[in-house]
């Protein structure tokens, strides 16, 4: 079995994670006891990759949760899921990281990491064939970001040949928890670059807005925004958890998004949503699932992908459907839409096929996309961080922790070279010149 071990870091990881967990246990038949009360064989034969199975039948997810604050831990051991967590896997301390980077990546956190290090080796050495990791974490607070991060390059570390996915809450334009997000964000995504293997960037105004638009919610809580994102989780990895036609894994995903590599930031988008009461309206079918699916009000974080172009991109469809009409599907929107694509990457979509739908579906499908358009997020990112930075802003709070100026100077001009670097391939063509070009660049 190719297992799985998910870890969430920080109060946004854990609420995300939480919600992650109700999605996969509901999808196996798992009740929030541990049971399973599905109803089909197909539910249970791969339930390895997120779950053990303990004493009794009792299944338990693969899942590390960690904060440098007790908090978030009770309300998720309050949740409704709550006990199916082994209680070992809570690991917590007791300062909180305080918005902090710094506190989450050189102090409280590295006193905490060795004891989350030694519960994912626990975890690990348990699994027959350990697929990779996925961590989910935000980059604007402190814990998810500092720890987060500091976990990430330890993993490296530890398991170089297993594959690293992380499911980045990235701050975004509207929506601002913290004030010092920006410093935060850059120094995590100086990280991502170097240690993450898939990076899938989701930000709260995108999920908002896809709340509002598309899915006429009046007043969106947490929950119905974390709800989409475990959608998406549970759609990236459906065709490890059940038999499908074409099968995807995370290494598969990776081999065929990432064309360089550090530009393995993703975004991610989910078909159908519609709205409660529309719903009645609309026929499920391929060509109505590729539209919405290609659709930028769909898209998971706030960038256009109009204004950028595919380098490439993967849809996981789910459900009963011939292969041909998908095919044919995704031929077509590559023949009419080829100025969004880059023409140096010949047949740049690749399909995933799974003959389980999500609960209360007939037919659903994921996108990952790998458009230049994402660098609009590091651009904001950076012109934020650079307006602060250049007033020395906040700083006292990180060199206190022991960091240092040149540390925040060269995340910045990481980033940037990020951007330039998207930037460079969207303006690539297939002559030779540019080319040349390119090789002198690099």
């Amino acid at each position: 079995m190719r297992e799985i071990v998910h870890v969430q870091c920080g109060q946004c990881g854990n609420q995300v994670g939480a919600k992650f967990w109700e999605v996969v246990a509901d999808e196996h038949g798992i009740d929030p006891s541990g049971e399973f009360r599905g109803d089909s064989e197909l539910q249970i034969e791969r339930i390895n990759v997120y779950f053990n199975e303990a004493t009794g039948g009792r299944y338990v997810p693969r899942g590390i949760l960690v904060d440098l604050e007790p908090g978030t831990m009770d309300s998720v051991r309050a949740g409704p899921f709550g006990q199916l967590f082994r209680p070992d896997n809570f690991v917590f301390g007791q300062s909180g990281a305080g918005n902090n980077w710094a506190k989450g990546y050189y102090t409280e956190g590295a006193e905490l990491v060795d004891a989350v290090l030694d519960t994912i080796r626990k975890e690990a050495e348990a699994c027959d064939c350990l697929q990779g990791f996925q961590l989910v974490h935000s980059l604007g607070g402190g814990t998810g970001s500092g720890m987060g991060t500091l976990l990430l390059t330890k993993l490296r570390e530890e398991y170089p040949d297993r594959i690293l996915a992380t499911f980045s809450i990235v701050p975004s334009p509207k929506v601002s928890d913290t004030v010092v997000e920006p410093y935060n964000a850059t120094l995590s995504i100086n990280q991502l670059v170097e240690s993450a293997d898939e990076v899938f960037c989701i930000d709260n105004e995108a999920l908002y807005d896809i709340c509002f638009r598309t899915l006429k919610l009046t007043c969106p809580t947490y929950g119905d925004l974390n709800h989409l994102v475990s959608l998406v989780m549970s759609g990236i990895t459906t065709c490890l958890r059940f038999p499908g036609q074409l099968n995807a894994d995370l290494r598969k995903l990776n081999v065929n998004l990432q064309p360089f590599p550090r530009m393995h930031f993703y975004i991610a988008g989910f078909a159908p949503l519609t709205s409660r009461g529309s719903q009645i309206y609309r026929a499920l079918t391929v060509p109505e699932l590729t539209s919405q699916m290609f659709d930028n009000k769909n898209m998971m974080a706030a960038c256009d992908p109009r204004r950028g172009r595919y380098l490439t991109c993967i849809a996981i469809f789910r459900g009963r459907m011939s292969t041909k009409e998908v095919e044919e599907q995704m031929l077509n929107i590559q023949s009419k839409n080829t100025s969004y694509f880059v023409e140096w990457i010949p047949h740049n979509i690749m399909t995933a096929m799974c003959d389980i739908p999500p609960r209360g579906l007939k037919m659903a499908s994921t996108f990952i996309g790998n458009t230049t358009a994402v660098r609009e997020l590091f651009q904001r990112v950076g012109q934020q961080f650079t307006a602060m930075f250049r007033r020395k802003a906040f700083l006292h709070w990180y060199t206190g922790e022991g960091m240092d100026e040149t540390e925040f100077t060269e995340c910045e001009s990481n980033m940037n070279d990020l951007v330039s670097e998207y930037e460079s391939y969207q303006l690539a063509t297939t002559d030779e010149e540019g080319v040349e070009g390119e090789e002198e660049m690099a």
